[in-house]
């Protein structure tokens, strides 16, 4: 029997919104996956750039959902933030929280006063994801970074997922301020900066952590980044055409529709592929064309694309050969 793909890590690090769950909706088969894996004794951590939840509350969440987990398993951006200001600013530093409760409730227990007021004059302002956050909210933080304020970003996705489709994340808050400051934060702390990644392998000792994720510009280069292998699902954010266009720092090592690829044997991931049964890709040389022939799975006819794309093809001259190939590029977007 071939080797699983998860057989070969003694991590696996999840992202959770788009590959776990959608908000708070479970993603099909995910809390299936990660329950076979904890029967299986594979040791397990998440790590999140959501800013709206605390560990613990994350733990719970996921407890909810079906998926056992502790906060001891849990890194999210505003802890890692919280840290991050703890170690530059004096003790009882003011800081001005534009997020959620559980971003101030990071920077309270991190020995910092949370403010939201300009007037407060905070000697730093720390940004992240909440669901209310208002101009309001953004006029204060333009005012202190102005007056000298420290401005520090917990990500900068710019978009969230959910049942809905894909909604404006932190990053688009983020980019208010930006174009109302003329500046860059002075520091991004969650993905694609590896800090998450590592402080979750460290806590457990772990030499070999796969990370799993949704998203190109975050999960994905993060784990790169980081040193570290990564499985992209196409649950969340990144599509077909977004793989195919990615460039070298945001290629991941395999792709899978879902985390039922995690099972899956290994060379049946990995991304591009050595070979791909059941499909051939026939490039003209003159032209530069190229027919994709045979019969398989969609996520096969991805993988082969993705080579020839990352070799400097053109994959927009693809044709299809049989209907089987039509179907696939169809349904991948990629017609």
């Amino acid at each position: 029997m071939s080797e699983r793909l998860v057989d070969a890590y003694d991590l696996v690090i999840f992202d959770l919104d788009g590959v776990i769950y959608l908000i708070d909706r479970p993603i099909a088969g995910a809390v299936e996956a990660v329950g076979e894996l904890h029967r299986a004794g594979v040791r397990l951590a998440y790590a999140t750039n959501n800013a709206s939840r605390r560990s613990a509350e994350v733990a719970d969440l996921l407890a909810g959902l079906g998926v056992p987990a502790d906060a001891g398993e849990v890194v999210t951006s505003a802890g890692a933030s919280a840290a991050v200001l703890a170690q530059r600013l004096p003790l009882g530093s003011k800081v001005l929280v534009v997020g959620a409760e559980a971003l101030r409730a990071e920077v309270r227990d991190a020995g910092m006063e949370p403010v939201s007021r300009a007037e407060d004059r905070p000697v730093a302002v720390v940004q992240g994801y909440g669901p209310q956050v208002g101009w309001a909210d953004l006029a204060e933080a333009a005012v202190a970074i102005r007056g000298g304020a420290q401005w520090v970003a917990t990500n900068t996705d710019r978009t969230l997922p959910s049942p809905r489709g894909p909604l404006p994340g932190n990053g688009s808050l983020v980019a208010a301020l930006r174009t109302a400051l003329g500046r860059e934060p002075d520091l991004v702390v969650g993905k694609p900066e590896p800090g998450l990644f590592a402080t979750a392998a460290r806590r457990v000792g772990a030499v070999r952590p796969l990370v799993v994720g949704d998203r190109l510009d975050t999960d994905i280069e993060g784990a790169v980044r980081a040193g570290m292998d990564s499985l992209l699902v196409l649950t969340g954010v990144s599509g077909p055409a977004d793989l195919v266009a990615a460039p070298p720092e945001r290629r991941p090592t395999f792709v899978a529709p879902d985390l039922a690829g995690l099972f899956d044997a290994a060379g049946a991931a990995t991304v591009p592929p050595g070979e791909v049964d059941g499909w051939r890709l026939e490039t003209e040389q003159r032209e530069g064309d190229a027919h994709l022939a045979g019969q398989g799975s969609a996520i096969d006819a991805l993988r082969l694309l993705c080579g020839l794309a990352w070799s400097g093809g053109d994959v927009t001259k693809v044709t299809p050969d049989t209907p089987a190939a039509r179907d696939a590029l169809h349904a991948l977007g990629l017609a």
